[in-house]
């Protein structure tokens, strides 16, 4: 927290491999920053989870002429979920503010966040009205995801929002003391409650760089999104192992009425096609069965370990 009277407003912004874009982000977050100095204190939280391409020695470059920057530098490459989760640890103000590093949230939304907050709302959440630059098969998994995640879960998760969002100091809180490891955390934002809101935007394309979330770590992404809110797949594998079940309990029935009456089944012609497809059906849904159960078992597994979230290498401040 500052001295001054003004409240400090904390910038979260985790950094995978994102050196070129350091600069430029930080630029407009300073825009941002002058803008509302008469009001407001700012700090910038950046957190270098791991990145190999030099981003901590671009920050450390920045940090010689710009004030309250904090550099939290990872000891290894934890993911984005978790990065952040260490910057809203560090993060002092009394509202903070988590962005992605890529330019693609344009920092003078927060502006807009701000507002909103001082009416009284604890979340504010950007929704993207447009994506420029993104792929069509990317477009399509994202609405997909969004609206079956929607249906599964019994909390209201809202649609087309990513992680750009402002928070109150008693939702970061609220954050802090839920220690859980696979993290999806505009869900968890959305268990919280309190007053949200969102603000609609358009979303810029990335400044420089590649995404940072390739289709299996979306797909990972997903998985972790929906088991965390979820149980409705362990219901779904119960639901269709008794269906099944009541099918094939149908199908016995027939056949020892055909045995007991010695009746031919119309059409019969003998092979084991028939088999084949049953065993192979059946095979199907159990490994489909297992493999939903071995999820949730591995989410359970990574708790009861108790290992830390992450580890700090060292925080600088300039």
């Amino acid at each position: 927290m500052s001295d001054s009277a003004r409240p400090t407003i904390s910038i979260v912004v985790p950094l995978y491999n994102e050196r070129a874009n350091v600069a430029p982000l930080l630029d407009r977050i300073g825009g941002v920053a002058e803008r509302l100095r008469e009001s407001y204190d700012f700090e910038t939280v950046l957190v270098n989870d791991g990145s190999t391409d030099g981003t901590e020695t671009a920050v450390r470059a920045e940090m010689t002429n710009r004030p309250a920057i904090v550099l939290v530098n990872l000891s290894r490459n934890f993911g984005h979920q978790l990065a952040a989760t260490a910057g809203l640890d560090i993060a002092g103000g009394v509202a903070v503010v988590l962005m992605d590093g890529d330019l693609q949230d344009p920092p003078e939304l927060i502006e807009a966040f701000l507002a909103k907050w001082r009416a009284g709302y604890d979340v504010v959440y950007a929704v993207r009205r447009a994506r420029p630059g993104e792929s069509r098969f990317k477009l399509f998994t994202a609405r997909v995801f969004y609206r079956i995640i929607k249906r599964l879960t019994r909390i209201a998760i809202p649609v087309d929002a990513g992680d750009f969002r402002l928070m109150s100091r008693r939702v970061v809180e609220a954050l802090r003391r839920s220690p859980e490891r696979n993290r999806f955390l505009r869900g968890m934002v959305s268990w919280v409650g309190f007053n949200q809101t969102a603000i609609a935007y358009d979303r810029d394309v990335r400044h420089s760089g590649t995404t940072k979330y390739p289709l299996g770590k979306m797909v990972r992404f997903a998985m972790d999104g929906i088991a965390s809110f979820s149980d409705i797949p362990l219901r779904f594998a119960s639901y269709f192992g008794f269906a099944v079940s009541a099918v094939a309990f149908v199908y016995a029935l027939v056949v020892i009425a055909f045995k007991l009456f010695s009746l031919k089944p119309p059409a019969y012609t003998p092979g084991w096609a028939s088999t084949i497809v049953a065993v192979l059906f059946l095979g199907g849904v159990q490994l489909m069965s297992l493999g939903i159960l071995g999820e949730y078992l591995g989410r359970v597994y990574d708790e009861v370990k108790g290992r830390p979230l992450y580890l700090i290498s060292d925080i600088e401040r300039s």
